[in-house]
């Protein structure tokens, strides 16, 4: 049988790396890609030091040609692409009108545009690969409008649609997309940043508690009627419930008391 292969971006630090190191334990190929190659270098040492397969590599997730060249060099002759982990992005914090409008517009880049240019660029390799998947991270801020979060929070609302319409488009091709959906994590995105919410809630999720996640939802078998949301923590957990019960006016006043505004 093939070694199994996982494909993730903003792989050289947070959560993209925890999650290239909770695959290779479970003796996968990764394939880790990011900016950063010197944290891409200490991660594929971390990896090789322990037997496992990794191939590292920059990768812009805003540039279309460098991932048809990154999948095309990591899938090789084989094509086969199990996983691909739609992780990098960035984070900026603030009142809307005070963050720069060129701020915003990195922000849609590389969370959103980013994300969909993969998923483009790596329809073919998923759809010949039976029984393949799509991580897209999502965050809770996609429960309801984050104020001082509002350009992220609206680049994983749109995230949370791509995943959703995914899901059912490529569903026919035995694609399954999902996406993960943690609260703050302790990363350095989240080094410094001080929101209403975070001063409420804390910063509470280590990226190896997404990777576990990221991992578990991969392996928890396909049914009749798919999972396609996983909140990730205790906090997450329970908004995510509530949103599905609740009128609009309720979440409002729920977002409005979190974020103290």
């Amino acid at each position: 049988m093939p070694t199994r292969t996982v494909f993730i971006t903003g792989a050289a630090a947070g959560i993209g790396r925890a999650t290239a190191l909770a695959f290779a334990r479970h003796g996968y190929r990764v394939g880790a890609y990011d900016i950063d190659l010197g944290g891409l270098g200490v991660l594929r040492d971390e990896i090789t030091d322990h037997g496992g397969e990794i191939v590292i590599g920059r990768l812009d997730v805003t540039d279309a040609d460098e991932w048809s060249q990154c999948l095309a060099e990591f899938t090789g002759e084989s094509k086969q692409l199990d996983i691909l982990v739609n992780n990098a992005g960035v984070l900026t914090t603030g009142a809307f009108a005070d963050v720069p409008l060129a701020t915003h517009r990195l922000m849609v880049d590389i969370n959103f545009y980013g994300a969909l240019a993969g998923l483009h660029a790596a329809f073919p390799y998923l759809r010949d690969t039976a029984g393949a998947q799509v991580v897209n991270m999502c965050s809770a801020s996609a429960i309801y409008g984050q104020p001082e979060l509002a350009t992220y929070s609206a680049t994983k609302f749109a995230l949370r649609a791509l995943t959703e319409a995914l899901e059912l488009e490529w569903r026919r091709h035995g694609i399954r997309v999902l996406a993960m959906w943690p609260l703050f994590v302790k990363t350095a995105m989240t080094d410094g940043v001080e929101t209403g919410s975070t001063k409420s809630l804390g910063v509470n999720l280590k990226p190896e508690d997404v990777a576990a996640a990221v991992y578990s939802a991969t392996h928890s078998g396909r049914s009749r009627l798919p999972k396609v949301h996983y909140p990730v923590g205790r906090q997450t957990r329970v908004f995510a419930a509530m949103s599905q019960v609740t009128p609009n006016w309720v979440q409002r006043l729920i977002t409005k008391t979190v974020t103290r505004s």
